[in-house]
């Protein structure tokens, strides 16, 4: 009975007129984040450093000139997307229970992902600040010293690995394409194109993230543990690395175009 009032609720949220345009905002604001993030990592492969990551994009926003508006747009959007995951998550349809519940914990994931980023913005919009890396490694050092911890640590750096994994098969295969109506023509072989390069560089991202959570098991140190911006720094370090990063950027810019078509065009 409890899980029908849960379905039925979040259903009537899903549908709400309202909530749908503040969930579209959500997608313009990522995308938004990933053209500023995309940004920096080139200027870090470039050689003139910065945060390439949430907090680091958040915090040239905040010290720009009406970069406070901008801050609080990106915490209601990612909030009500955050939200609209949720939504999406209780409303998963499939007769395989198995894929049912698999598809549900990536839409928490994703929801997780976007309440989190919100509460970041939150903190700069505040007049605080912070840091995703050092946050990173403060929740990969209180695993270490739980019992068990270890283990959940493996756990999470194998689920943010499952998750790249997704994006870059949802990327290749072009399944994005069914979150939304594609435009004909040129402008939607553009699109595609954008979607590709975007979830692909998305999924290589979050994968050194992953690996990055692993090590820190496998090493009992919390400090290879940093989050997106040590996963793209992590990527220099390899042969032929600015390169590298470079193209991982470029994508991720690209991730950024394509969510800002995804506001307008997205299937809700």
């Amino acid at each position: 009975m409890m899980t029908d009032e849960v379905e039925s609720a979040a259903r009537s949220a899903s549908r709400s007129h309202p909530f749908q345009v503040v969930a579209r905002l959500g997608y313009a604001v990522n995308g938004l984040l990933h053209i500023l993030i995309g940004g920096i990592a080139i200027g870090v492969a470039r050689g003139t450093g910065g945060e390439a990551d949430a907090s680091g994009a958040l915090s040239g926003l905040a010290a720009t000139p009406g970069g406070i508006f901008v801050l609080w747009t990106i915490v209601i959007g990612l909030a009500a997307l955050g939200l609209w995951q949720v939504a999406e998550a209780i409303l998963v349809p499939s007769p395989d229970p198995k894929r049912k519940w698999g598809h549900r914990a990536i839409e928490l994931g994703k929801a997780v992902a976007y309440l989190a980023i919100a509460g970041t913005a939150l903190s700069f919009a505040m007049g605080g600040s912070s840091d995703s890396g050092g946050d990173a490694q403060g929740f990969t050092a209180t695993l270490l010293a739980t019992p068990g911890g270890i283990v959940v640590l493996v756990i999470v750096g194998l689920g943010v690995c499952v998750i790249g994994g997704f994006f870059v098969v949802k990327g290749v295969t072009k399944k994005f394409t069914e979150d939304l109506t594609v435009p004909s023509g040129t402008v939607g072989r553009v699109v595609v194109g954008l979607g590709i390069g975007g979830y692909v560089a998305k999924g290589i991202a979050l994968g050194v993230v992953g690996i990055l959570f692993l090590v820190a098991a496998f090493t009992v140190d919390a400090s290879e543990s940093s989050g997106l911006d040590g996963a793209l720094k992590a990527l220099v370090e390899l042969p032929f690395g600015p390169a590298i990063l470079i193209v991982v950027a470029i994508g991720l810019i690209a991730y950024g175009l394509y969510s800002f078509v995804r506001a307008r065009r997205a299937r809700l």
